[in-house]
C-alpha cells in the first residue's frame, strides 16, 4: 500500500505541473508549445524516480560488468551525496537521493545561439528561472529544429547534451543515468555543480550562476577526491591543466573575434577574418585533443566546425571563475562563508558584479 500511495503522490505532482505549464503557456503566447514540452520532460522525470538505494539494490542483482559499474557509481554517488551536506555546506534534502534511468545519452540538449558577428548569446526568458543563455528540450529533434530555425536567420549555433540539471530545489532532483556515463569523478562533480545551484541562483544572469556552481564542483571534487586520497594522481592534474588551456585559447578566440566585430569591415571581409580566427582556434584545440588521446572531447566541435556560439557556451560557465575563485580564497576556503559572501554580491546590481567577478563581457 505505501508503495500505491508514493506511486499516485508522484502521478498528482506530475499532473500538477502538467497544469502550472498550461497556464503559463496560455500567457505566454507562442511559448506554450516549449513550456509544456519542458512540463512533460520534468513530469516524466518525477513519474519515474525510484529511492537511490533501491536502484542501487536493482544494480546489484543485475550480472555482468555494466552492472557492477553502474552499481559502483551509484554507490559513490550515495557517498558523494552525504560528503556534499557534511562537507561542503550543500543543501541536505531530497535532492540527488533518487534515481532515473531515461535510456537515452542525455537529459535534455540545449540550444545557444548569437548573431553571425557576435560573441554575446541570445536570451530567452521564463516564468521562474528569468532570462538565460539557452532554450533547454528534453528531444533532441526539437531542439536541432528550432536551432535549424535559427541558423536559417543567419545566426552561428549549437545544440549540446546536457547530463543532469537543476530545479532550483523546487522539485527533488533525481540522479540520472546520463550522469553515470560520465565516469565516476565527473558524475560526482556534476551533482555538487546542481546542488549549487540551490545555494544561490539569480535571475537573468547566467554568467554568474554557472560561475559559481563551477567553483562550488571543482572545489567540491577536489576536497572529494582529497578526501579519497586521489587528488594528487598524475592523469587528474594533467586533466586539470589541459582544462585551463582549452578555457584560455576559447578565451583568446573570444576577445579577439569580439574586437574583430567591433571594426568597420564589410560583411564579407568581417567573414574571412571570423573564419580566419576560428581556424587558429581549431588548431589549438586539434593540439589539445592530441595530446588526451583523443579523449578531450573537442572532435565534434570540430567536425562541425566552430562558432560563435561554441565560444559563448564556454563564456557562459567560464568568464566569472576566477573571479569567484578570488572570493573563495578571501574567506580561507570556507564554503559557510563563500555562499554568505556570494549572496551578498547577488543583490547587488549586476553591473557591479560583473565588474568585481567578470573578466569583461565582449560585444
Amino acid at each position: 500500500m505505501h508503495g500505491k500511495r508514493a506511486l499516485c503522490a508522484r502521478r498528482a505532482a506530475a499532473a500538477r505541473l502538467l497544469l502550472i505549464a498550461l497556464v503559463l503557456g496560455s500567457l505566454s503566447g507562442c511559448g506554450a508549445p516549449y513550456l509544456l514540452q519542458a512540463a512533460r520532460g520534468q513530469a516524466e522525470l518525477m513519474s519515474r524516480r525510484v529511492p537511490l538505494e533501491r536502484a542501487i539494490e536493482q544494480a546489484g542483482q543485475s550480472s555482468g560488468e555494466v552492472a557492477l559499474t553502474r552499481r559502483q557509481t551509484l554507490e559513490r554517488l550515495r557517498e558523494a551525496r552525504e560528503f556534499a551536506v557534511r562537507e561542503l555546506a550543500l543543501p541536505d534534502n531530497d535532492s540527488y537521493r533518487s534515481f532515473v534511468d531515461l535510456e537515452r545519452p542525455f537529459v535534455v540538449w540545449t540550444v545557444v545561439a548569437t548573431p553571425e558577428f557576435s560573441v554575446t548569446p541570445h536570451r530567452w526568458c521564463f516564468p521562474v528561472a528569468g532570462c538565460v543563455a539557452y532554450r533547454g528540450y528534453f528531444s533532441e529533434r526539437a531542439a536541432r529544429r528550432y536551432a535549424a530555425r535559427l541558423a536559417r536567420r543567419g545566426d552561428d549555433v549549437t545544440v549540446g547534451g546536457v547530463p543532469a540539471y537543476s530545479t532550483l530545489g523546487r522539485f527533488a532532483d533525481p540522479v540520472v543515468s546520463p550522469m553515470l556515463r560520465l565516469g565516476v569523478d565527473d558524475a560526482v562533480a556534476t551533482l555538487f555543480h546542481e546542488l549549487a545551484h540551490q545555494v544561490v541562483y539569480v535571475q537573468d544572469d547566467t554568467a554568474f550562476n554557472e560561475a559559481f556552481a563551477v567553483t562550488v564542483e571543482r572545489t567540491g571534487l577536489q576536497r572529494w577526491l582529497a578526501h579519497r586520497g586521489e587528488w594528487q594522481s598524475p592523469a587528474r592534474q594533467e586533466r586539470e591543466r589541459r582544462q585551463r588551456r582549452f578555457v584560455a585559447a576559447v578565451e583568446g578566440a573570444r576577445r579577439d573575434l569580439a574586437s574583430l566585430y567591433a571594426r568597420p569591415l564589410d560583411a564579407v571581409a568581417m567573414r574571412v577574418a571570423k573564419q580566419a580566427r576560428l581556424a587558429e582556434l581549431a588548431a589549438e584545440l586539434r593540439a589539445l585533443e592530441a595530446e588526451a588521446g583523443g579523449r578531450a572531447g573537442f572532435s565534434r566541435w570540430l567536425e562541425l566546425g566552430l562558432n560563435n556560439a561554441h565560444l559563448a557556451s564556454v563564456a557562459s560557465y567560464w568568464q566569472c571563475v576566477a573571479g569567484f575563485e578570488r572570493e573563495l580564497a578571501a574567506v580561507g576556503g570556507e564554503l559557510h562563508r563563500f555562499y554568505a559572501r556570494v549572496r551578498e554580491l547577488a543583490r547587488e546590481p549586476a553591473s557591479a558584479r560583473r565588474a568585481r567577478l567578470c573578466e569583461p563581457t565582449p560585444r
